[in-house]
């Protein structure tokens, strides 16, 4: 079982989303996501709990979770987006950084793109490891 690590700042957007589609899109017998923030917010952006719920994702009861050494030390891959020098190395697991824009305060327009974006490097990343 391999651990994918998404890794933003507030773990409030983007990492939530990645973990939601990666866990929709990967086989459960071979993989799973989890997300964490350097500086966790306190609640998910409204707009991308909107955005996901349009994707038939419910990310309503999930909370931001710090990203720490112990929780760092469960994955196989960290992909990080957006968190720059703050984004720990995680030694042994690879590694991948994704520049993608934060979805705080966008239009709904905006979000469902940045979604749309990260699903298609979600699906891509899956298919090439081979994790459907």
């Amino acid at each position: 079982m391999i651990t994918v690590l998404f890794a933003c700042v507030h773990n409030a957007g983007r990492s939530q989303i990645a973990a939601a589609l990666f866990n929709r899109h990967a086989d459960p017998k071979k993989a799973r996501a989890i997300s964490a923030g350097t500086r966790p917010g306190t609640r998910l952006h409204p707009e991308v709990v909107d955005a996901m719920r349009t994707r038939g994702v419910d990310l309503s009861s999930q909370t931001p979770q710090k990203l720490t050494p112990e929780l760092a030390s469960r994955a196989g891959w960290l992909i990080t987006m957006g968190c720059g020098d703050e984004c720990p190395v995680v030694p042994g697991a690879k590694r991948d950084d994704w520049p993608i824009l934060d979805p705080k305060g966008q239009s709904s327009t905006t979000v469902n793109a940045i979604a749309d974006d990260i699903d298609v490097r979600v699906r891509a990343f899956v298919a090439s490891e081979h994790l459907d």
